[in-house]
C-alpha cells in the first residue's frame, strides 16, 4: 500500500504522462526523444545491446550522443553481445556508455549456476535490481519496447508513469512494427547483432537464449 507522499507522487506522474502523450501523440520518434529530454529532466536510455536496439540507440545519438546509456552487464551475456556493444558505442559516437553490473552476483551466486535453479533470482540479481539502482538517480528512461511485440504492450504509450516510482518511462518505438524496423535497419545500413543471422530472434544472457530453429513459433 502506497504512503500519501507516494500517492501524491506517483498521481502526479500519471498526470504528467497523461499531458505527455496528449502533447506528443503524433510526434515522431525523433520528437519524443527530444520532449523526454527537454521535459522530464534527467534522463538515460536503457539497451540491451540485443538484436535491434541498434535502431534506438541511433535515433538516440542523433539527438544527443553524449547521453547516458545504460547497459547491465549480467556477467552471462554472449561474447558477441560485448563486443557488439563496443562495435556500436564506437559507431555512432556514443560518449556515455555506463555499464552496469551487480556488486554481490558472487556472494549470492558463487558457483555462477543459480539460472539453473532459479532463473527468476538470477534475473533480479543480475539484471534488475543493478539496474533498478542504476535508474535511481534519473527523472526518467528510455526503452525500446514497441506495442506489437506483445499482448500486455498492445495499448503502450509514448509515455508512461512507472509503477511505485517517480519515474517516466518513455517509449519512442511504441508504435513502430517489425516490418518499420527492418525498413530502419536497411536504409540505415545499420550492423545487426551477430546472433540474429544464427537464428536468435531475441539475444539475452548465453545460459537462458538458445535460436530458433526452422518451423519453431519465436
Amino acid at each position: 500500500m502506497l504512503h500519501n507522499s507516494a500517492f501524491e507522487s506517483a498521481y502526479r506522474n500519471d498526470g504528467r504522462a497523461a499531458l505527455l502523450n496528449a502533447r506528443f501523440a503524433h510526434a515522431g520518434a525523433i520528437e519524443v526523444i527530444k520532449a523526454a529530454y527537454a521535459e522530464i529532466g534527467n534522463v538515460a536510455m536503457v539497451s540491451s545491446f540485443g538484436a535491434d536496439s541498434v535502431v534506438l540507440l541511433r535515433l538516440v545519438a542523433q539527438v544527443n550522443r553524449h547521453a547516458p546509456v545504460l547497459f547491465v552487464d549480467t556477467e552471462m551475456l554472449f561474447a558477441e553481445t560485448l563486443e557488439y556493444q563496443a562495435r556500436v558505442a564506437s559507431l555512432l559516437g556514443l560518449t556515455n556508455v555506463q555499464v552496469i553490473k551487480a556488486k554481490d552476483a558472487e556472494l549470492h551466486d558463487p558457483s555462477g549456476t543459480l539460472h539453473k535453479s532459479d532463473p527468476n533470482a538470477c534475473c533480479s540479481l543480475r539484471k534488475t535490481e543493478p539496474l533498478q539502482e542504476a535508474l535511481s538517480s534519473f527523472d526518467g528512461w528510455i526503452t525500446g519496447r514497441k506495442r506489437h511485440q506483445s499482448g500486455t504492450r498492445a495499448r503502450l504509450n509514448m509515455f508512461e508513469a512507472e509503477d511505485n516510482s517517480p519515474r517516466i518511462k518513455v517509449n519512442p518505438l511504441a508504435l513502430w512494427s517489425a516490418q518499420d524496423t527492418q525498413r530502419f535497419m536497411q536504409d540505415t545500413q545499420l550492423p545487426r547483432h551477430p546472433l540474429v543471422a544464427k537464428g536468435y530472434p531475441s539475444i539475452g544472457c548465453a545460459p537462458c537464449t538458445t535460436p530458433v530453429k526452422e518451423g519453431e513459433d519465436p
